[in-house]
């Protein structure tokens, strides 16, 4: 874990609860940035209320303003596991008139308790399509560069 100990006060700690401002990179192993707040405003959330990874919060905590680091987050602690159970192979028939899908296309299907789950297609056969419901990062180890902007 690299830190940049600048401008800190030592006093001030981001903790559960508190509304803080981060910029950060998101990358996977490999280095390859899929994300990043640099160029648009920075990611304003308050510890604890679990709308963002469960590993990302955990790591702002503790930090304080004007800190930053990198931390490595586990698939577990990220978007989960790729579950073979979010998988399903859908014969083509079973898709509207007109409807041609490709490969990457994000979809909507209408589940048997009418709940709306987003899927991916990620195969196509001649009768069937495979359609992943798995959250596109899941299964995935990431790394995060975070810079803790402000605690409000």
């Amino acid at each position: 874990m690299a830190r940049a100990n600048q401008n800190m006060n030592p006093q001030l700690q981001a903790k559960e609860g508190d509304t803080v401002k981060v910029h950060y990179t998101a990358r996977f192993v490999d280095g390859t940035v899929f994300d990043s707040s640099i160029m648009r405003e920075p990611l304003e959330f308050t510890i604890g209320e679990g709308l963002l990874i469960p590993g990302f919060e955990k790591a702002v905590i503790g930090m304080h303003p004007g800190e930053s680091k990198t931390e490595q987050i586990s698939a577990e602690q990220a978007y989960g596991p790729h579950r073979d159970d979010m998988v399903l192979d859908v014969d083509r028939s079973q898709f509207p008139p007109g409807l041609e899908p490709e490969i990457g296309q994000q979809l909507q299907i209408r589940q048997a308790n009418g709940l709306i789950t987003d899927v991916t297609v990620t195969e196509i056969h001649d009768s069937r399509v495979t359609l992943d419901a798995n959250h596109p990062l899941a299964g995935k180890d990431l790394i995060f560069d975070i810079q803790l902007i402000e605690i409000e």
